[in-house]
């Protein structure tokens, strides 16, 4: 099936590795153009180069309001075009919710939240009619995960911000998706498996929830995200789509 991306160019934040990387190979592995970014300047330059001719990457902070409109002058000055972006963070501070201090919730509000309600108003600002908009959110969107009270927090009130602006600029044919990424092989999840104490038993015990019984690939989560940023998903537009080996117990 011809994806449509042929050509087309697209901003991926949070990109230099994980899911919003694997997303950045999928799209220039169908013929886009890709401008990703990410806080770390060797890394992402290193996760471009990776990519080939189609790719360039830039350091910046989501955090930064400066950021969407330098991201979105880059694609027009080094591609000629900008046509959808993937909005990615990191994942804030693990802790339950009710352990975090006021100044950690501060500091993954003004990343994870607001950085990407800003990104999302300044990039639809910037697209043609028909752009698209994707943001990178997590399944605790539907239900908490033990141990992640911050993305517990925030998650949800972002997701339906998304459903907001999906009506808000669908008349202009922008769509605007949430995609709920459940447990995949990224550092993340690494690093969360690490501070178990015992990885190797935490990754089997995570395995053992997910009907699938395996953790994903992050190729796996890229090929949907391509797919939903492409004139192929035309007709997707406000919804919460979750890409987990079926581990949600929600609809």
């Amino acid at each position: 099936m011809d994806l449509g991306l042929d050509g087309r160019v697209y901003v991926l934040t949070g990109a230099s590795k994980g899911l919003g990387h694997a997303t950045a190979a999928a799209l220039v592995g169908d013929g886009a153009k890709v401008v990703i970014s990410s806080r770390d300047a060797a890394g992402v330059a290193a996760a471009a180069a990776a990519l080939g001719d189609g790719a360039v990457g830039v350091a910046a902070d989501l955090s930064s309001p400066e950021t969407p409109g330098r991201l979105v002058a880059e694609a027009r000055a080094r591609f000629g075009r900008f046509d959808g972006a993937l909005i990615s963070v990191g994942g804030p501070a693990p802790g339950s919710a009710g352990s975090m201090t006021d100044e950690q919730w501060r500091s993954a509000f003004e990343t994870v939240f607001l950085g990407s309600v800003r990104a999302a108003r300044e990039f639809s600002a910037a697209l043609p009619d028909g752009g698209v908009i994707a943001l990178v959110l997590s399944t605790t969107v539907k239900t908490p995960l033990k141990g992640l009270g911050l993305s517990n927090g925030l998650r949800p009130g972002l997701a339906m911000a998304t459903k907001d602006m999906a009506d808000e600029w669908g008349p202009r044919g922008i769509r605007v998706v949430s995609l709920l990424p459940g447990r995949f092989l990224t550092d993340r999840n690494v690093e969360l498996f690490a501070s178990s104490g015992d990885p190797e038993a935490a990754a089997a015990a995570a395995a053992e929830t997910i009907p699938l019984r395996r953790i994903g690939e992050p190729a796996e989560f890229g090929r949907v995200a391509a797919f939903v940023l492409s004139p192929a998903a035309s007709y997707i537009s406000g919804s919460a789509l979750a890409v987990d080996g079926g581990a949600m117990r929600s609809l």
